[in-house]
């Protein structure tokens, strides 16, 4: 017998306040996650505390305030480390999110390995956050951005990664988790096909931080990036891990106060990591209340989180696929709680502003992944996505509301 202690969803629930509104007169049916998770009041209240008792900048002030705030701050990156595995706090670089964690590696750490001929690997479920950085600096250099192909199923072909790796190869940047398939992506196969030739590696983690314990040690990657508001944290701010040696030679991405040693009209001389990548004033209170966030699943149990997210995506597919003309996308097994699907003869744009007025809130359009569109033939697709807070009952109201989608447009 499992040891694994049931989630309490009600009490999960209990600590959203935003799922406790109507929307149109309907209960409030978030399903909408992987666009931006809700925040906990434990979050909340993180944010609100530090702004009313502990608001100041950090770094060389030296009041209390100052002092404090610093702590603070330098605390959370500790326990962010200790959180994803990190062997050390300073490989934690705060960023507004995967978003600039990518662009940052991209400028930094590739452009200037780059030339003429060169190829940087992707795969065809990538986010565009995880393409265009890439595509700026390739049409910077005369380097190429090339896709490995998925399956029909939307499983990453790793026969085909393996033959496209090649000593062109400068960099392989994937999704851990698609965020319109739901696919988990073989992670450790592909680092390690990669590190067989020496080809550094970014992991996209924005999809798979909310779903399960990471341990960047152990997956292998050079980087790995994910955003704070997809694993219940705050706005604004999210993560850039890298090891400590390739961190350093790195070249600072923007410039400003805090990343500096040196400063002289005849030049500068810029701080060690995590500072020489965080000019500027920080967003302090979102990197404590992201600290918060992290305590929060882990006070839930990752175990029993994903236990209650697998039950969700069973009961979805299995409740989905009764909707008459529903196609549904992606693999059946090795998948996170996301559903993406079409109802034959309907937009995705009509079902959602259906379902809208039922209070449910789902993600229509293409994903900001128009490359996996295309792969999959349609224009747009359907998402619903599944997290911590989400019941069986809503499931039921969706493929309820589904079902009046059907017969009201077929």
């Amino acid at each position: 017998m499992s040891s694994t202690a049931a989630l309490d969803v009600d009490a999960v629930r209990r600590a959203f306040p935003i799922l406790k509104q109507e929307v149109h007169g309907k209960p409030l049916v978030y399903l909408d996650s992987a666009a931006t998770a809700q925040k906990p009041q434990p979050v909340i209240e993180a944010t609100t505390t530090f702004y009313a008792n502990e608001n100041a900048n950090i770094h060389r002030g030296v009041h209390f305030l100052s002092m404090q705030a610093t702590r603070r701050y330098d605390e959370a990156r500790a326990r962010i480390a200790q959180a994803i595995g990190a062997a050390e706090a300073r490989e934690v670089i705060f960023v507004r999110g995967a978003t600039e964690a990518i662009n940052l590696v991209a400028q930094c750490f590739l452009r200037s390995r780059l030339q003429e001929g060169d190829e940087i690997l992707l795969t065809e479920m990538e986010h565009h956050a995880n393409i265009i950085p890439w595509q700026l600096v390739a049409s910077a250099t005369g380097a190429t951005v090339k896709a490995i192909p998925i399956t029909d199923e939307g499983v990453v072909d790793l026969e085909a990664a393996a033959n496209m790796m090649n000593e062109r190869t400068r960099m392989l940047a994937f999704a851990h988790i698609s965020n319109v398939l739901g696919t988990i992506n073989p992670a450790k196969e592909l680092v390690s096909l990669a590190k067989a030739q020496n080809i550094p590696v970014l992991v996209d983690g924005a999809q798979a931080i909310p779903h399960g314990p990471v341990d960047v040690q152990s997956l292998g990657a050079d980087f790995y990036t994910f955003s704070g508001h997809k694993v219940y944290g705050p706005d604004g701010i999210g993560v850039l891990y890298g090891h400590t040696n390739i961190l350093n030679a790195m070249p600072p991405y923007q410039g400003g106060g805090d990343m500096i040693e040196r400063v002289q009209f005849e030049g500068s001389t810029f701080r060690d990591i995590p500072e020489r990548f965080e000019a500027g004033t920080p967003n302090i209170s979102a990197a404590i209340s992201l600290a918060v966030a992290f305590d929060y699943l882990e006070s839930l149990g990752w175990e029993s989180i994903q236990a209650h997210e697998t039950t969700l995506l069973h009961t979805a597919l299995e409740r989905l696929a009764e909707v008459p003309g529903i196609t549904l996308y992606g693999p059946t097994e090795n998948r996170a709680s996301v559903v993406s699907f079409a109802i034959k003869d309907v937009h995705p744009h009509d079902i959602g502003t259906f379902l809208d007025g039922d209070g449910i809130a789902i993600r229509v359009g293409h994903h900001c992944a128009q490359p996996l569109m295309d792969r999959l033939g349609v224009a747009a697709t359907t998402r619903a996505s599944f997290a911590l807070y989400n019941t069986i009952e809503e499931i039921d109201k969706l493929v309820a509301a589904l079902l009046k989608v059907q017969r009201f447009f077929g």
